[in-house]
């Protein structure tokens, strides 16, 4: 896995708020799929960065769970449909690095959709450590961090 590799960071522009329940949902599937990778849908609204929901998905990599993950194709709509049908918009996914950083790889990269965000978590010996988000640039070259906020947005 490529996510060791030193990279440039630079700030997407985008700030998400990650509710306390989704929040809590994504490092309790992390930890409790560790030492695989496990994977998920991100739900909210777009438009302000809220996210409300994180729906798990099935890693289905038999050949090389700890460090790839595959999805099948008919959970994924199944999952989206049913989010859409909550009027949830889909935000983006994440997916874990065990004992490896919150760091995007190569793979992530090269299967990143654009304007989607992807919040990857490092669990290292089953303690979720980081949790970051990135998001691809237009070029497809790298991928820049949202900024995360682990919390409701203040109302004015």
């Amino acid at each position: 896995m490529s996510s060791w590799k030193q990279r440039p960071v630079s700030a997407s522009g985008t700030t998400l708020f990650l509710s306390p329940s989704a929040w809590a949902r994504v490092h309790q599937h992390a930890k409790v799929g560790y030492p695989h990778e496990v994977v998920g849908v991100l739900a909210g609204r777009r438009e302000d960065g809220q996210i409300t929901h994180a729906a798990p998905l099935d890693n289905q990599n038999t050949a090389r769970p700890g460090d790839r993950y595959t999805v099948d194709g008919l959970e994924l709509m199944r999952t989206e449909r049913t989010l859409e049908a909550q009027d949830l918009e889909i935000v983006g996914y994440y997916h874990s690095h065990p004992d490896h950083p919150a760091m995007y790889s190569d793979t992530d990269r090269d299967l990143a959709l654009p304007t989607m965000a992807y919040l990857i978590t490092s669990v290292r010996r089953g303690v979720v450590t980081d949790t970051r988000c990135w998001r691809l640039r237009a070029d497809r070259t790298e991928m820049d961090e949202d900024r995360l906020v682990f919390d409701e947005p203040t109302q004015d």
